[in-house]
């Protein structure tokens, strides 16, 4: 089969591969029918991923059909279409029970220490081979697949698999009430769905920011006010806008491949180290390259996100960390973050708690034209009483807080 594989920093190419087979009974395999990129795979591509090993197939967003199935999935039947979760999980381990499925104590071979198993990633997480293939091998099937009804095409379908759930998750982490203040640093496709089930969750007001104009304009279609991370100063201009006050809670959605802004002080965000030293010239990480100055480090804004979510929040709010950041961002503002007793909150996004719901509103409603640019699924529109519908309908939708 065809897959796209990891063979080194600035070495991704599509490959003939060996076509998986069942490893274990409660493996599926999985003809893969949609499949999507990451800001996760291009650091991967960079090479600042520690631990990636060569011959690895990328890609933890992917929906497809059943071809094979292990002897102990009773829950799926050859042919069912489904969606695929990026982490794996068991469905029955401690954590599993609290509905912190990303932190599954069995799914990882690496034991729980490790942290999330996942498609595509490093040794550290499993490794299992990813979704940007023609065929993927699904371990402990029955809690890490869902039944992908045919009301959902593929696109949505990959929508489904990271990007809403995390937004989502998102909103969830800063504990935002109806009424409520909300920055969103960093608007690419989870920063979007943050800003839109945040709008749903009745927040006040919505500030926006980045600085590509159009992430900014799909914010302001979301009803976000938008600022150019690029022409002015953010925390200053929040500040302005709240009188001084701040926003309540802010996102931290900031991409890691992000480039670095003009205004604001990093904090001394370390330089990127290549294992392969300084060599790289490869035409996959050329092109990577010239998304930014060669002689700025690419992961200042990084560490400036960190810096302006604790400038712009408001004393005693909350600031939520949703994406992956490198690991050469070793500082935080941690007296600035005292002084205010804000509240951190940050971790990996338990897709498996959140999906059976979204699935059951996708398949409920059609997708709602709010413009020709931007749709929304039903299960984030407007219904009923508008303060707590997002609350009980999507906060609540499952037994765990």
């Amino acid at each position: 089969m065809k897959a796209i594989v990891f063979g080194g920093p600035g070495d991704v190419r599509v490959d003939e591969t060996r076509d998986p087979e069942l490893e274990e009974s409660t493996d599926a395999i999985v003809r893969v029918t949609a499949s999507a990129i990451c800001g996760f795979d291009l650091r991967i591509a960079r090479g600042e991923v520690p631990d990636m090993l060569p011959g690895t197939i990328l890609g933890h967003e992917g929906v497809g059909v059943i071809e094979d199935l292990g002897e102990d999935i009773r829950n799926f039947q050859i042919g069912d279409r489904v969606l695929l979760c990026p982490t794996l999980a068991c469905g029955a381990c401690h954590q599993c029970g609290r509905g912190h499925y990303a932190h599954c104590e069995r799914a990882n071979p690496n034991g729980a220490a490790f942290g999330p198993a996942m498609f595509g990633g490093p040794a550290a997480s499993g490794p299992f081979h990813g979704l940007l293939a023609e065929y993927a091998r699904v371990p402990l099937a029955h809690t890490t697949m869902l039944h992908l009804p045919e009301e959902i095409g593929d696109a949505d379908g990959l929508l489904l698999t990271d990007a809403i759930p995390t937004g989502l998750f998102g909103v969830r982490l800063t504990r935002l009430s109806p009424g409520q203040s909300l920055a969103v640093f960093g608007c690419g496709p989870i920063g979007q769905q943050a800003i839109t089930c945040a709008q749903r969750a009745g927040a006040g007001r919505i500030f926006a920011i980045d600085g590509m104009e159009s992430r900014l304009d799909a914010a302001r279609e979301r009803g976000a006010e938008a600022i150019d991370m690029e022409a002015e100063d953010p925390v200053q201009v929040l500040r302005d806008l709240t009188k001084g006050a701040g926003v309540d809670c802010v996102i931290n959605a900031v991409p890691i491949d992000a480039l670095p802004a003009r205004f604001g002080d990093p904090l001394a965000a370390s330089p990127l180290t290549s294992p392969a030293g300084d060599t790289l010239d490869s035409s996959l990480l050329d092109i990577l390259e010239r998304l930014r100055p060669v002689d700025e480090a690419p992961f200042d804004l990084a560490a400036q996100a960190f810096a302006w979510s604790t400038a712009a929040a408001a004393t005693s709010g909350t600031v939520a960390v949703l994406c992956f950041h490198p690991g050469q961002v070793r500082h935080f503002p941690l007296m600035a973050a005292l002084r205010k007793n804000l509240t951190l909150r940050l971790g990996t996004c338990h897709h498996r708690k959140y999906l059976p719901r979204l699935i059951e509103k996708f398949q409920r409603g059609t997708w709602w034209e709010r413009s020709p640019r931007h749709r929304v699924p039903d299960v984030l529109r407007d219904q009923g009483d508008g303060d707590s519908f997002f609350e009980q309908r999507l906060f609540e939708m499952s037994p765990w807080d």
